[in-house]
């Protein structure tokens, strides 16, 4: 790895690993959700905004020449008189409605982008105490152990997480279930997309789709998918990191099988 990639993978993997710390100092008790809703289902609390604010500080301090783009505030950092190279995309809490109600599954995902090309993933988990990371060329790892996506290739020894989004009708969701339990697949949905499309690379899972998923959910994530063996669509097609799209994530022995399902690009 080049100096200056490993300079940002060393701290990408500290921060996102001190973020996930105070996001667990600020987790409410379980119960009803403790945050403000932003739209149907889409949940915002006091934790959001300071994790972001934490790294976006933190990441200006370290490296003040790259961009920033974070999921509450947008893109709030560019460097003055230059379009950066560079820049971190960052959801502070992916899966907020678990946290919000005081669940585990949720994390902390942080990536290093060039232009739109992610080179660098971080996901930290921190009540599952586990922390992905992978870049460019690099491999993929859990907690230091090495992942890789499953070598399922039957569709009725499958599991496939689906990703509901308010972004798309639920008639199309509807039909998309339909599909996969025609075919047998197992169907199961877990709140954090990152953290699903993570579990296609470690191999828990079989396929992580969703049909519209924005960029900081999904940047990390795509590193870590793309050095697991797994396969996925081109996510950046089509202004894809302005606008989102969907996403069809899946074990390489499936592509083929999941090449037409309803709403979703071919994995590549």
């Amino acid at each position: 790895m080049i100096p200056p990639l490993q300079a940002r993978l060393a701290a990408a993997m500290d921060l996102a690993e001190r973020a996930g710390e105070l996001a667990m100092e600020m987790r409410p008790a379980p119960g009803s959700p403790q945050a403000i809703l932003k739209g149907a289902q889409d949940w915002v609390t006091e934790a959001d905004t300071a994790v972001e604010r934490f790294l976006s500080d933190e990441l200006a301090a370290a490296f003040p020449e790259d961009g920033f783009q974070g999921e509450e505030t947008g893109i709030v950092r560019r460097p003055l008189g230059v379009e950066a190279a560079l820049r971190w995309v960052v959801d502070p809490i992916d899966g907020t409605s678990n946290f919000a109600r005081g669940g585990a599954r949720f994390c902390v995902s942080l990536a290093c982008l060039q232009d739109d090309t992610p080179l660098i993933g971080v996901i930290a988990a921190p009540a599952q105490r586990e922390t992905a990371w992978a870049w460019q060329g690099g491999g993929a790892w859990l907690n230091g152990d090495a992942i890789h996506a499953a070598d399922t290739s039957n569709l009725s020894h499958a599991i496939i997480e689906l990703g509901w989004s308010r972004r798309r009708p639920n008639a199309d969701y509807l039909k998309l279930c339909q599909r996969i339990l025609a075919d047998g697949t197992a169907l199961r949905q877990g709140g954090s997309g990152a953290l699903g499309l993570l579990d296609v690379a470690i191999g828990r899972i079989d396929g992580y789709a969703e049909l519209h998923l924005n960029l900081w959910d999904a940047a990390a994530a795509l590193v870590i998918l793309r050095e697991a063996g797994a396969k996925a669509n081109d996510f950046m097609a089509e202004n894809g990191a302005t606008n989102g799209n969907p996403i069809l994530a899946c074990a390489p022995g499936l592509a083929d099988a999941w090449s037409d399902l309803p709403g979703l690009p071919k994995p590549l």
